[in-house]
């Protein structure tokens, strides 16, 4: 017995949490089930007939937010004979078996290294009534060849890269996503053009460390190189990467920045710590006058660029002086936004088991102060920006109150978020469009646009939001099963033998 009616396709549910990357991933889970079949539930639907968790290990409270959701389900799926429930992501590589062991109503758990293997699982764990648990140790299919429901119709990511050849001693991240590998130049552009030509504007390029790209391949400069030929590709107006490592960052990617018209002026690049006693200790390969001489070439070779930067707080053995250094360091770069942190002791990594981690109450107190520092500079930077026109590539759900105020919100170039005014425009704006518009109010996290927009551009991606069609890339499948009603007229199926 199934809890999808006899003859209808199965319905399934993503939840994800963590990065940028499982962000990404999850749309490839989701291209996954529909080419097998399967149909996405609707968001008020409380009880579909596959729930996937997409897991992120990084934080400490991981492990009891997924199983604090798997317990939510189990009377749940209880009351529906035929749910299935599936784990993937980092955590699920970290923990394996022991999923199952702590919650056996999991029907599924699979790595980083083989999505592609989901709706196989699936359909055994079914077949067989006993879970699947089956985790790689190396990456099996580039993630990028599987077919990817997007999420967004005017911006899209596209990997160049997975895995991470760094050692730092507080991620964890590499001994479950692997060492890095690299995509060659042209699949990266050919994936990119794809999503162009559905309308597609803007294109984050992602990687555990984008600056590192063409190790594989014998490239110092593969990067800078890659995205010069972005530019070269007709309807992409946006181009942005994360994240960067300092100790890669190299002055042709700099150059590449401000020369190519459409890379944003945005750099997102991970500070972690200003003080070198704790770089050091991080493993981190640079110092702070190595950031900082980075920024300032930035900067001088784009004075509008917005820098954001991920900090660590109470790092094991941190003194005082060395948080002090910290802000030294946040003041001088003067971010435009920054991601912190408290430190969080993640087992496997050499940081859980060095000497000195801080008590917590010392570590939230500096957590507070930082948290104060940065806001006071993301203020000041924002303010300069009141009375300036920018463009806005209007988006979906920035806007929280956007209902109530009567806004519409998007990013900048820079990548800032804005809440704008759209005055006579009102309801003749869509997601995906170009708006032209003057900062009325700064805010630490966002601008405000209050007037009337000075222009108004629609295009393909606004068409598509408007249709409700998301971009579908169809990667390369060999063989995998569908699940539920099959097609009026199916295609002949030709398995390995196709070409």
């Amino acid at each position: 017995m199934t809890t999808a009616a006899a003859g209808s396709p199965r319905t399934y549910q993503v939840r994800t949490y963590g990065c940028q990357m499982n962000v990404h991933d999850s749309e490839r889970i989701s291209g996954l089930l529909e080419d097998a079949g399967y149909v996405r539930a609707a968001e008020a639907d409380e009880q579909p007939d596959v729930v996937v968790f997409n897991t992120c290990a990084v934080r400490e409270n991981a492990d009891n937010r997924l199983y604090g959701n798997l317990g939510h389900l189990r009377p749940v799926k209880a009351k529906h004979p035929g749910m299935q429930i599936a784990v993937g992501g980092c955590l699920a590589q970290k923990d394996r078996g022991e999923i199952v062991r702590r919650a056996p109503w999991v029907d599924v758990v699979f790595g980083t290294h083989n999505i592609g293997s989901l709706p196989v699982l699936l359909d055994r764990a079914r077949h067989n009534t006993t879970a699947e648990v089956e985790i790689l140790e190396s990456l099996e299919v580039f993630p990028s060849t599987l077919p990817t429901r997007r999420e967004s119709t005017y911006a899209g990511w596209v990997s160049i890269s997975v895995g991470c050849n760094n050692t730092c001693t507080f991620c964890i991240v590499p001994s479950l996503r692997g060492k890095e590998k690299d995509r060659r130049p042209g699949d990266v552009l050919s994936e990119v053009r794809a999503l162009v030509d559905e309308g597609v504007l803007e294109v984050t390029l992602l990687g555990q460390n984008v600056n590192s790209y063409g190790v594989e391949f014998g490239d110092r400069y593969a990067f800078g190189k890659l995205l010069r030929a972005c530019g070269d590709i007709d309807g992409l107006e946006r181009v942005r990467f994360t994240s960067p490592h300092p100790k890669d960052f190299t002055d042709d990617v700099i150059a590449a920045m401000a020369e190519t018209p459409n890379v944003c002026h945005s750099l997102h690049m991970p500070l972690q710590s200003g003080s070198d006693d704790v770089l050091r200790a991080m493993r981190r390969s640079y110092r702070s006058e190595r950031y900082l001489g980075i920024i300032e070439k930035v900067r001088a070779a784009m004075p509008d660029a917005a820098i954001t930067t991920d900090i660590i707080v109470g790092f094991p053995g941190e003194t005082e002086a060395d948080f002090a250094r910290t802000l030294d360091v946040v003041r001088e770069a003067r971010f435009s936004s920054a991601f912190t942190f408290q430190y969080s002791k993640r087992p496997g990594t050499p940081a859980a088991t060095m000497d000195d981690q801080l008590p917590k109450q010392v570590v939230q107190e500096r957590y507070e102060r930082l948290i104060a520092c940065v806001e006071e500079i993301t203020w000041a930077e924002n303010r300069k920006l009141v009375g300036e026109t920018v463009e806005v590539l209007v988006a979906v759900g920035e806007g929280r109150k956007d209902e109530r105020t009567g806004r519409m919100s998007g990013r900048a170039r820079d990548g800032r978020l804005v809440h704008f005014a759209t005055g006579e425009l009102a309801g003749q704006i869509r997601p995906g469009d170009i708006v032209h518009t003057t900062v009325t109010y700064a805010a630490p996290h966002h601008l405000n646009a209050d007037g009337a927009p000075l222009a108004h551009r629609r295009t393909r991606a606004g068409d598509a939001a408007e249709a409700g069609r998301a971009p579908r890339t169809p990667g390369v499948l060999l063989g995998l099963p569908t699940i539920g009603a099959p097609a009026a007229a199916p295609a002949p199926t030709g398995g390995c033998a196709a070409t």
